[in-house]
């Protein structure tokens, strides 16, 4: 018996002392040889870590407006364990479909979804209708829970939402192509979102700190701390009601010729601040999801080249300005010229023997082909080509910007390179950077768009500075060039751009009509890209605008399409920028229109001047003008010195009164002009019909000049003519009919105008 308890407690004794061994060995196995593991693991449960989720920049325009800015999202969220459970399935998908507008059998999907061991998920996001909603969003499911609370009188519905912010454009789609986007996970995707993103979206911030077991911060424990850096706020050059102005005529044009697409870009040409931006077809950056077409996305203004057509004109006219080639009272013979065998023509045979200045408002080819090519010479032209940017980017702050692409190899493309055809394609800004050169005084700058970089941390305010590229051509050759392309809007009767006209002030530009190539290689009539280009007031420039379409339907040149889209942007900005007109608008009788308006545009006293230095004078200030004689002084004018002009009126410059005088051009004028050139020639009058004039007869009888006048009421300018219609968007539409030799296939490709 003794026996038997002495081997049993000698036993239990054994398996305590071998119990013991093995409590001890997995103490040491887990404090000694995992110690390092556990501790981490121990500190990982003890501690927490709070995010503190930056603040991403706000942008605003150059007035403060804001643009974009993070505002409070909510997203919601679904329980499906807790809403199977309360047996309101049907009733939460039919309420979060009508508030959601999620289709039922999504919803339906969500909720009764299980994960891979076949329960019900506890807590899923209502993606994408409801991620990152508004606050009456947010407001109609706190009602919608408090309805189904109330109903099943139960505490948990299984339905909620939980805070989250996101990128609001308040806006809506002005300056989407500027502006870009932030996707819904906060990326940066397109525009200044993504080239600034670095400085829009800051560092997030964090706490760590170390807890019991009920997550509540020991009160001696250490914790880390690393603050929130917020992102800076951006002050744009851009002004949102310019860019307003810009968007609303695009909208009107773009309904009107239903392009393509349609691109405007507006600049301060002193400083080359952006003043606004915009492309047709648009996004809502709110809902850029809802866009179909991706290009719809696609900022031509920067990544788009084209074949620019005659505004590139502007480029040979300024070079050979500078290098005292271009006399605007010499003359050419128009119609066409011959390169080697190839023939380059102007639009519906030219105009016969003119002058280069009517060969710049008439936007010869033949005209620019003599100076580009013959005056200039090719090394010349690519000269200033390169000079102005063509071959190279702006460096505009927008990402994905391209280059120019000037590539021209046998002789007869370097003569079209001069009217800008054939192996020429250039982006939109690039052209606008260029005939910003020519109205700052020949200063080519880089463009722009940030005017401002705001720290919110620290409150310091960095300024973007103007840059200068280099000098292409001498203020006083700007001058020059500028008076020049003001004659093209100014004259109201050949000039090719005087759908800008803008009464009261002096404006400079340029049309452009090109016709494009089509799929096959070669030119196709059916597809233009018809352009405006110029800046005003040209005195003190303000405002420069580029306008662009792409395949217009109708037969429309950029004189009738563009050019009205260019003058209802301007004239809009330059009253809101508060720039004083000149003189102010008058009625037919030279009165002023208004009791308050300023001194009415008066005519100079011309006479006792010779030809040369009058005719220099009235091109300086921009008058329309045309001479009567061959002589060499100016013996009287009409209207005389000191007359209140109408909108877009002549001066008449008589150089002689003989016996056999040459009539001008009156088409186009008032019976009361017309009557009073025709008296100071000393001629016979008959007239017939009342209003404007719209033919001329001469006749002589007894050696007796007699001139007879058609006039029809409301047709102050003519219209489908040859002399006076080369951008009507009739037959005589730029390039709608001449062509110039394509030197890679020996046929005809179009010329532009």
């Amino acid at each position: 018996m003794i026996k038997r308890i002495k081997l049993r407690s000698l036993f239990i004794g054994g398996c305590i002392t071998l119990f013991f061994l093995v409590l001890v060995g997995r103490v040491f196995w887990i404090q000694v040889l995992q110690g390092d593991f556990w501790q981490k693991r121990a500190a990982d449960t003890w501690a927490h870590t709070t995010i503190i989720k930056a603040q991403r920049g706000q942008i605003t325009d150059r007035t403060g407006s804001v643009l974009a800015s993070d505002v409070p999202a909510y997203t919601v969220v679904v329980e499906p364990d807790v809403i199977q459970e309360r047996g309101i399935r049907d009733e939460v998908v039919q309420g979060l479909h009508e508030i959601l507008n999620k289709p039922v059998s999504e919803l339906e999907e969500l909720i009764d979804a299980k994960d891979k061991d076949g329960n019900l998920y506890k807590n899923r996001e209502v993606r994408n209708e409801g991620w990152k909603v508004d606050q009456e969003v947010a407001d109609k499911i706190t009602v919608f829970v408090k309805k189904l609370e109330k109903e099943h009188d139960i505490r948990e519905t299984g339905v909620g939402w939980v805070k989250d912010q996101k990128r609001y454009y308040p806006k809506n789609s002005l300056a989407a192509h500027i502006l870009g986007y932030t996707d819904r996970d906060g990326k940066a995707v397109a525009g200044l979102e993504y080239f600034y993103d670095k400085l829009l979206k800051g560092a997030d911030g964090y706490l760590d700190y170390q807890s019991d077991g009920k997550g509540v911060k020991l009160p001696d424990a250490a914790e880390t701390y690393q603050p929130v850096v917020n992102g800076d706020n951006l002050k744009l050059t851009i002004d949102s009601t310019i860019q307003y102005y810009i968007e609303d005529a695009m909208k009107e044009a773009y309904d009107k010729y239903q392009p393509k697409s349609m691109t405007v870009i507006a600049a301060d040409p002193n400083t080359m601040e952006i003043l606004g931006m915009a492309n047709l077809p648009t996004f809502n950056p709110n809902e850029y999801w809802e866009t179909q077409d991706q290009g719809d996305f696609y900022n031509h203004a920067i990544k788009s080249i084209y074949e620019p057509g005659s505004t590139f004109k502007i480029v040979t006219l300024a070079g050979t300005v500078q290098e005292k080639l271009f006399d605007p009272n010499a003359t050419f013979q128009s119609g066409y010229i011959m390169i080697g065998k190839r023939r380059l023509n102007d639009l519906r045979g030219g105009w016969g023997e003119i002058t280069y200045l009517d060969g710049v408002k008439h936007s010869s080819n033949v005209g620019f082909v003599k100076l580009g090519y013959e005056m200039l010479g090719r090394d010349k032209l690519i000269q200033y080509i390169d000079n102005f940017g063509f071959k190279e980017k702006t460096g505009i702050d927008l990402p994905g910007e391209v280059k120019g692409r000037i590539t021209p190899e046998w002789p007869v493309e370097f003569a079209t390179l001069a009217y800008g055809h054939g192996k020429v394609q250039v982006t939109p800004i690039q052209q606008l950077a260029a005939v910003s050169a020519v109205a700052n005084g020949g200063k080519l700058m880089k463009p722009h768009m940030l005017k401002e970089i705001e720290d919110p941390n620290t409150g310091k305010t960095t300024v973007t500075k103007p840059e200068v590229i280099r000098q292409v051509i001498s203020a006083d050759s700007a001058r020059k060039t500028g008076s020049y392309l003001e004659q093209v809007v100014a004259d109201q009767k050949i000039g090719t751009g005087r759908h800008a006209y803008i009464e009261g002030y002096r404006v400079a530009g340029k049309t452009g009509t090109a016709i494009k190539v089509g799929a096959n290689g070669e030119y196709d009539r059916t597809k233009n890209l018809v352009s405006f280009i110029g800046y005003a007031p040209v005195n003190d420039p303000k405002i420069s605008v580029i306008v662009i379409m792409d395949e217009p339907k109708g037969d429309v040149g950029g004189g009738t399409a563009a050019a009205p889209v260019f003058q209802k942007i301007v004239s809009q900005s330059l009253e809101y920028m508060g720039v004083p007109k000149a003189y102010a608008e008058a009625d037919k009788n030279g009165k002023k229109s208004g009791d308050n308006a300023v001194s009415a545009r008066t005519a100079p006293n011309m006479v006792g001047q010779t030809m040369k230095s009058a005719k220099e004078l009235l091109i300086n200030q921009g008058f329309d003008f045309e001479t009567v004689g061959s002589g060499p002084s100016v013996v009287s004018q009409y209207p005389e010195a000191g007359t209140a002009l109408t909108p877009g009126q002549k001066v008449y410059l008589l150089s002689e009164q003989g016996d056999k005088p040459k009539i001008p051009d009156l088409r186009g004028e008032s019976l009361r002009d017309a009557l009073e050139v025709l008296t100071l020639l000393k001629v016979g009058i008959q007239v017939e019909g009342e209003g404007y004039v719209t033919q001329q007869k001469e006749s002589v009888n007894n050696g007796k000049t007699k001139v007879t006048v058609t006039l029809k009421p409301d047709e102050p300018v003519v219209q489908g003519s040859d002399t006076a219609d080369s951008e009507s968007g009739g037959p005589g539409t730029e390039a709608a009919s001449d062509s110039a030799a394509d030197p890679n296939t020996g046929e005809n490709a179009p010329s532009s105008n």
